[in-house]
């Protein structure tokens, strides 16, 4: 694994478009299976208007550019990580592990989050840092209409 140094930020309306352009990337090289819900300009209104104007979204900086965008939301009792993505160019480099970390540090147990089935290199990741499957669904529920499962860490992670 490559160090990089890494900061973080709150994502400002500035941020919309590269924010869009992590999030297509990601789909695109990590979720083939699943088919586009939404044109790429679709993506880019719904991050400028509606994503990083509600609030709770976070960015990961390498050299000043975001690298990584993760999302968080509050129903009621339970803590959501609604986006949770990585340029292909910098996934292995713990960037993921740094914004999981954050949501942990700054979300109230129980943390929910959906992803689909067919993402193992996902479900692995959120296995590691103690979330576990609690639900299955066949997908009509989710817009691509592809397998998802519901996971949830519902307390503390053990440190290494």
């Amino acid at each position: 694994m490559t160090a990089l140094n890494i900061s973080l930020r709150a994502a400002t309306t500035e941020d919309a478009s590269r924010v869009a352009q992590i999030l297509l990337v990601s789909r695109k090289a990590f979720q083939p299976y699943a088919r586009a819900a939404h044109t790429d300009d679709e993506v880019h209104a719904w991050v400028r208007g509606t994503l990083i104007p509600s609030g709770g979204v976070t960015i990961a900086l390498s050299q000043a550019l975001p690298v990584a965008v993760l999302a968080t939301a509050r129903d009621g009792i339970t803590s959501w990580v609604t986006q949770l993505f990585v340029d292909p160019r910098f996934v292995g480099k713990g960037i993921g592990t740094t914004l999981l970390m954050h949501a942990l540090r700054t979300l109230p147990l129980p943390i929910r989050l959906y992803t689909f089935q067919q993402n193992m290199r996902a479900r692995g990741f959120y296995e590691r840092h103690g979330f576990r499957a609690i639900a299955f669904t066949d997908g009509s529920s989710n817009e691509e209409h592809c397998p998802d499962v519901l996971y949830e860490l519902a307390a503390a992670p053990i440190a290494n």
